[in-house]
């Protein structure tokens, strides 16, 4: 299965293993819990579905690579006591804790989890004085004397033996113990990961252009070259610093990230042409409505591959006006939900007649905040949030505590703490409308030159596909967005899109020499 659905599997199980009966126990005991072995190819992010499970579900995480382990690190360190048999005295071998059990019972403790996912990778790659540990932890869920706690499932992933010549086959005794999932490299589901993670368009596009390149691994006379999608996303992470930076990428540069001659060369000649395009087609002056005749003749005679790379650059630029909406309706929910709450505790308080002490409006809104900030603070440590979902918690607690309100009744404070709300409540209001202007002229543009073609088709698409987009066009209308995703099909006539570009294998001489 894809990593979605295993994903998604693994969700389930956290559900069903977690479920308690009413007397607190859990309706699966901790016996009939079997633990998931993940197996599949190296780099498809079974690591990465790990830690956007726990924070969908608001459970601890717990990751190690049981291959930079030792036995002792796993077992714990040897030590002697005595011990009284019959009247002798014995010396008997005792183990200290396993640091991997140890990391548990310091998460729970830190952040308050007491249930959570141990998940040890590469558990099929262990050196040969480690196998029986491991074999005892998924038959057994222990390592050495001590149990994995209660209410912690247990997830392993392995790769392969055809990506790893270390790799170890586990015995029928130890299978019957474990859920096996096997998963497998998707483009498709990868992309939606993507799009979230707000990976470079010009990669995007290229692997829109090249599927078949998203995910390879070939042996020949040099040896093996291989393309995985960690390699995918941490070239990303470079090449978006060097870009701010005014470093080229060169085919070098990529090859020490997608390993395989082949891609690396194809990629570096696609970076070079997209960046020419988007210098030459001004996607600042399409979205803006100032798009001169010059653009349209050129887009009539351009290739297929540099037409749906001229709506990746579209789509790129609509996204900052989406991602900047998305984040500022996301503050003015949370903000909104703050000061309702705080309404009715400074109401409740007006019943009471409390509100006599003139600081009273002052403490409650700093009560709140503190346990506000305490709240998010958890949470964030806990792993519960995105980056983004980070930033832009902080910011809002930024503006609660600027806003605060300063010792005045109770109609007066609340007026004078939803004063910053009805602000930041304004300006988003009025960047829905910059971001609407935005998508109107992408609209015209793309009438204008595509009509309704395979371009189009493409361009509506990833309208749908990405959340931050989806989530505007969901709350502001938009005609000829809900014409077009209705009238052209989306699904069926993107994958013949995409099936028509996986026949075209390499970029044509006499394609690169147009520039």
């Amino acid at each position: 299965m894809n990593i979605k659905k295993a994903k998604q599997e693994i969700i389930n199980t956290v559900k069903a293993y977690l479920m308690k009966e009413e007397t607190g126990d859990y309706k699966i005991p901790a016996i009939r819990q079997r633990p998931i072995l993940l197996i599949g190819p190296p780099g498809i992010g079974k690591t990465q579905i790990m830690e956007q499970i726990a924070r969908e579900c608001k459970i601890g995480l717990v990751a190690y690579t049981i291959t930079h382990h030792t036995r002792q690190s796993a077992v714990g360190l040897p030590f002697i006591r005595e011990e009284e048999f019959l009247g002798e005295k014995y010396s008997v071998t005792e183990y200290t804790m396993s640091e991997i059990i140890a990391s548990v019972y310091g998460k729970i403790k830190d952040s308050g989890l007491k249930e959570g996912i141990l998940f040890i990778d590469e558990i099929n790659c262990v050196s040969e004085t480690l196998a029986p540990t491991m074999l005892q932890f998924l038959q057994c869920k222990m390592f050495g004397n001590r149990k994995v706690p209660d209410g912690w499932l247990i997830v392993a992933a392995g790769n392969p033996p055809e990506y790893n010549k270390s790799v170890r086959e586990f015995d029928m005794v130890t299978l019957d113990r474990v859920r096996r999932i096997e998963v497998e490299a998707d483009f498709d589901v990868w992309k939606e990961y993507a799009r979230l993670q707000r990976i470079d368009a010009a990669i995007l596009s290229y692997l829109q252009l090249r599927p078949q390149n998203f995910y390879r691994v070939e042996s020949d006379v040099e040896g093996m070259q291989f393309v995985t999608a960690r390699g995918w996303e941490d070239f990303d992470s470079l090449f978006k610093v060097y870009q701010s930076l005014g470093i080229p990428v060169d085919e070098e540069i990529i090859y020490e990230f997608l390993q395989h001659r082949d891609v690396a060369r194809d990629v570096a000649a696609y970076i070079d042409l997209y960046c020419k395009y988007q210098d030459d087609y001004g996607v600042s002056d399409i979205l803006s409505g100032n798009v001169s005749s010059y653009i349209y003749e050129r887009v009539m005679r351009a290739s297929f591959d540099e037409r749906l790379s001229l709506v990746g650059l579209i789509i790129s630029g609509l996204n900052v006006y989406f991602d900047d909406t998305f984040s500022k309706h996301f503050i003015a929910d949370k903000w909104f939900e703050f000061l309702k709450k705080y309404k009715e505790n400074i109401e409740c308080d007006k019943e009471n007649e409390a509100h006599s002490k003139e600081d009273v409006t002052i403490i409650i809104y700093n009560k709140m905040l503190k346990e506000y900030e305490d709240n998010i603070d958890s949470e964030i440590k806990s792993g519960f949030y995105t980056k983004a979902q980070e930033k832009d918690y902080n910011k809002l607690i930024d503006m609660l505590n600027k806003y605060k309100p300063s010792g005045l009744d109770a109609d007066e404070a609340f007026a004078q703490a939803k004063q910053g709300f009805d602000i930041w409540r304004n300006e988003l209001e009025e960047l829905e409308d910059v971001t609407g202007q935005a998508l109107e002229h992408a609209f015209d543009f793309m009438e204008d030159a595509f009509k309704e073609g395979h371009e189009m088709v493409v361009f509506v698409t990833e309208l749908t596909m990405d959340s931050h987009a989806s989530a505007y066009l969901s709350e502001n209308m938009c005609e000829r967005y809900l014409k077009y995703n209705e009238e052209l099909m989306i699904g069926t006539k993107k994958r013949q899109i995409l099936s028509m570009l996986e026949k075209d294998e390499v970029y044509s001489e006499e394609h690169m020499s147009e520039f």
